[in-house]
């Protein structure tokens, strides 16, 4: 088959680059041909490509993708002139004007669409004029001719049903995978508090993801400030890319004196991360709404006890095997959460190994995306 995937590639964006990554290098090398299609701006880093694959690059068009989403005229006449070279288009979002140019241009080839989780109650209610403009003009019309609906759980098949009025008739909930043999092999112990200068004796509590509010940054921060007045030894690394809240978290850290205590180390990729997982003593990620969060998914395979909240994607997995401490979404929760699992060493070293359990039996990569090609080969049969 031939497979294109449509989607902002690049670090900026977050975990839908790395989930494309892992499912194509198992698509290849079932002998089929994977090509990733994207818009790009201006200071952005495309992600890794795997070996094999093809990234076309185009450039989005200045003004109005500030109001139209990744707006490209280069990714719009690309599609133009190749679109029917595919069996199979795979949209990656909604909204986005890659989602819906391959909707305006042809009914022959067979789409997919991936919901990542933007239909969840909290994340549709952002932004939420722009939407219902795109909504009436395109967006609902082009997601019931989609060949299939792509979900990672059973909640957003009810975000599906909101959205649309109806359910779907092709939906599929397939879930996130991680390759498990990426996390084998880790950084010794101490790398990342030795290069980032934190104290070698005191626990770190690490989080891992974009520095927006939706990640759940507003309760976390306030949580940490009244855990750490009782627990001095302990150190938050915050590890992400500027999506929205920098400054107001900068400005919390200033007005509660707490540059000893949290500290902002940025994006962190490759050897960089695995060893700061390596060396935390708890990954949190108390998130109002995650489609199915790689963050979790590779900090449980790297060995890291978690706490979250069970709007990461997963949450009936993680309370059904105790594969990670939940917490409720409020800063208090989020309090008690950090004084349960740092306190109670046993509790972290458990779930650590149910979370291991939990992947290797369900998320593996080899797993999840043989259950997708399937689903491919399905919907451009019926083409």
């Amino acid at each position: 088959m031939r497979i294109l995937n449509i989607c902002a590639y690049s670090w900026e964006t977050g975990g839908p680059p790395k989930i494309i990554f892992d499912h194509t290098q198992v698509v290849l090398r079932q002998g089929h041909q994977v090509d990733i299609l994207s818009p790009i701006s201006p200071g952005e880093r495309p992600y890794p490509v795997p070996e094999g694959a093809r990234l076309i690059l185009c450039k989005r068009t200045p003004g109005i993708s500030r109001f139209f989403r990744e707006f490209s005229g280069e990714l719009y006449r690309f599609l133009q002139k190749h679109v029917r070279d595919y069996d199979v288009i795979h949209c990656h979002g909604l909204w986005h004007f890659g989602t819906l140019a391959p909707f305006m241009l042809d009914r022959q080839v067979a789409k997919v669409i991936t919901i990542h989780g933007v239909l969840d109650r909290w994340t549709y209610a952002q932004n939420n004029w722009k939407k219902r403009i795109m909504d009436t003009l395109a967006q609902k019309a082009y997601l019931r001719r989609a060949d299939l609906v792509h979900i990672n759980n059973t909640d957003e098949r009810e975000d599906v049903l909101r959205y649309l009025g109806y359910q779907h008739p092709n939906v599929v909930i397939i879930p996130n995978g991680v390759k498990m043999s990426d996390f084998v092999s880790l950084p010794a112990k101490g790398t990342f508090r030795t290069k980032f200068g934190l104290p070698l004796d005191q626990k770190v509590v690490l989080f891992l993801s974009r520095l927006n509010k939706k990640k759940g940054l507003d309760l976390l921060l306030p949580a940490f400030r009244d855990y750490v007045r009782q627990h001095p030894g302990t150190v938050l690394a915050l590890a992400g890319s500027d999506d929205g809240y920098e400054a107001e978290t900068r400005q919390f850290i200033e007005q509660n004196n707490l540059g000893d205590s949290i500290r902002m180390v940025g994006m962190l990729t490759g050897d960089d991360k695995k060893a700061a997982l390596a060396d935390a003593d708890l990954f949190t990620l108390p998130s109002y709404s995650e489609g199915f969060s790689m963050a979790v998914l590779e900090a449980m395979a790297a060995g890291t006890p978690a706490l979250v909240s069970d709007r990461v994607g997963f949450g009936e997995a993680i309370r059904e095997h105790e594969a990670a401490g939940l917490v409720d979404l409020t800063p208090e929760g989020v309090r008690a959460g950090l004084e349960r699992m740092l306190g109670n060493d046993a509790l972290r070293e458990r779930v650590r190994q149910n979370a291991t359990n939990l992947l290797r039996t369900q998320y593996d990569i080899e797993i999840v995306a043989k259950r997708l090609l399937d689903e491919y080969s399905r919907v451009a049969r019926k083409k």
